[in-house]
Formats: C-alpha cells, structure tokens, sequence
C-alpha cells in the first residue's frame, strides 16, 4: 500500500504544510503509517536543538514513524529568503544531489504514505540552473498540487499542471486551499478549476478558524489517492 508523493504549490504561503499535514494526519486516522520530508527550508528560527523550521516540525508531528528532525529537515537556514540565496550566504551547495539522498533515505522506510514537501512553487530555484523540481524528477514521485485559491489562481494552477506534466510526472491530484476568503465567484472558479486541471480534486479546505491537521483532514479526500494507484 506504499504511497509516496511530491506536494507543490501554485506559489509561496498558500499552505501546502497545512495540507500536508491534514492529509498525514487522515492517513493515520485511517491506520496508517506516515512518514515525511521538507528537505530544505529557510526561514527557521535557532532553538538549543539547532535550527527549526515550523512548517517541518508540523510535518513532523504527524509522522507515524520514529524520525529524527534532521531526517525529515536536513538543510535548514535562518533568513527567510529564497532557499537558494540562503543556502549560499551559508557557504552550502544547494543541488539536487544534496536533497536526494536525504529525502530516498525517508522514502526507503516504506511508510504507507510519505509525503515530500517542496518550498513556494514548482520552479523554486537551486544552484546554478537547477530547481526543486528536479528532485521531484529524479525521485520519480507523483505530484499533489496545492491550489492557493485567490485571484489569478486559474492561471498559476494551469500553468503548474502543465509544467509537471512537460516534466514527465504524473500530477496525482490537487487541493483547492482558500487563502483569501474575499474571493469573488469562488464557485465559478472552482469549477473552472476542476474543468481544466488534469487529476481529481482531494478537497476544498475553506478558511478555519483553527486549521489544525484535524480540522483540514476532514475536508481532505484521501481515498482519490489509493484509486488513482490502483489504476496505475
């Protein structure tokens, strides 16, 4: 039953943690067990531990498995700026060969859903032309895409499928995440959405008042995905 998938976004703070998360902590409810990675991140605050990220430590926590942080956040760095600036304020090689040995070692321990989360969106630079996607191709996995619902989502959502189909993966299912509620038509957008993205929705998760794993696994779809396995 082992599932493993790449979680991207249509851009930055659209919450793809808190999808991930919400669907980690559906799994577990439904028995099983969870494993993830966020193998870089910016933006982490220094604690006697070492350096935290909390989209990492949400990840986490609702990991089934006995992991490390450093395992599920090897390349942690302070400012919160883009990954690859900050990993060369800090003297690191950001590359693909640098993620990949990391994140294969999470996906090795065979958890029945592992989850690697990227950081902003698809094309999220690393050094010199390579990008986070790359990672994503090298490890071969399917992509959730978490759709930031807001004015001018159609066109990032569209644009994204596009770009990881040309990649050459499949884009398993994706996530409609309302980030402003203030959106105008949201159905029509919706289902325009729905009309052109190629892969089911897993969930439309509005705005909460806590948007804790709990909450958003119950809007959250998690049977799409083992479908969507059984016909491949």
């Amino acid at each position: 039953m082992t599932q493993a998938f790449f979680v991207t976004g249509t851009d930055t703070d659209i919450g793809k943690t808190t999808i991930a998360a919400g669907l980690l902590h559906a799994a577990r409810m439904a028995g099983l067990s969870t494993a993830a990675a966020k193998p870089v991140a910016s933006g982490c605050q220094q604690t006697p531990e070492g350096l935290r990220n909390e989209d990492a430590l949400a990840l986490l926590g609702e990991c089934s498995l006995a992991l490390r942080y450093e395992e599920v956040n090897p390349l942690a760095f302070a400012p919160a700026i883009a990954p690859h600036l900050a990993a060369r304020e800090a003297g690191v090689l950001l590359d693909v060969a640098a993620l990949q040995g990391p994140v294969q070692a999470i996906l090795d321990k065979r958890a029945d859903l592992c989850l690697v989360e990227g950081v902003g969106g698809w094309r999220v630079p690393l050094a010199g032309q390579a990008s986070l996607s790359d990672l994503a191709i090298a490890l071969d996995l399917p992509v959730i895409l978490v759709v930031g619902v807001r004015l001018g989502c159609i066109n990032q959502a569209v644009l994204t499928a596009e770009a990881i189909v040309r990649d050459g993966l499949v884009l398993a299912g994706w996530v409609a995440n309302l980030v402003d509620p203030q959106t105008s038509r949201l159905q029509d957008n919706l289902a325009t959405l729905a009309e052109r993205l190629p892969a089911p929705c897993l969930g439309y998760v509005p705005r909460l008042a806590a948007a804790t794993p709990a909450a958003v696994a119950s809007h959250l779809n998690l049977d799409v995905l083992w479908d969507i396995s059984q016909e491949a």
